[in-house]
């Protein structure tokens, strides 16, 4: 086992900015070198301008979903470890973002040793902890909803259309935060 510490380039994807400038600087404490984006067109800019060994992303970028633009990041920056770090974990996310290509999916509150091991997790066999309760009828509208809209390209007149709900109804769901179970 070697005993020399590997140093990475790290970008935080997280529209609340406190939480990103705090795990950043935690981050930087142990060495490693970190941006933070809090919407999907700056963190496009920064991919645009530099190149990142690991990037962290929230699932929720305000109006828009991690899952849109995790495509564009990998293609942006050379296949790079993106970890999704979500307050609203559930399997059909987990799912769906490994199959876009993300390296892991975890769960906040996340410490920084747990997001340091999800990005060097060789074997990418991090358990996902998902709480195995069952979905509120709100959260299982929250889901459905995302899915469809991500279906949809993040459209939201499409997705209002294929939910059979007026576009101003679908904002404002979209608006709030979904429950926690």
């Amino acid at each position: 086992m070697s005993t020399t510490k590997s140093f990475k380039k790290i970008l935080i994807i997280d529209d609340e900015e406190r939480f990103a400038q705090i795990l950043g600087r935690s981050l930087e404490r142990l060495g490693h070198t970190t941006a933070y984006a809090t919407t999907a067109d700056d963190a496009v800019q920064q991919l645009s301008l530099e190149s990142f060994d690991w990037i962290s992303l929230d699932l929720r970028l305000g109006q828009d979903s991690g899952l849109t633009l995790l495509p564009k990041l990998r293609a942006l920056n050379n296949e790079p470890r993106i970890v999704v770090l979500t307050g609203f974990a559930s399997i059909p996310t987990a799912v769906e973002a490994i199959k876009l290509g993300a390296f892991n999916y975890l769960h906040k509150p996340a410490t920084v040793k747990e997001l340091l091991t999800a990005f060097e997790d060789s074997n990418n066999e991090t358990e996902v902890n998902i709480d195995e309760t069952p979905m509120s009828v709100e959260r299982l509208e929250w889901e459905h909803i995302q899915r469809v809209l991500h279906e949809n390209g993040g459209n939201i007149s499409s997705t209002a259309r294929a939910l059979g709900m007026h576009r101003r109804t679908l904002q404002r769901k979209l608006q709030k935060h979904p429950t926690r179970s």
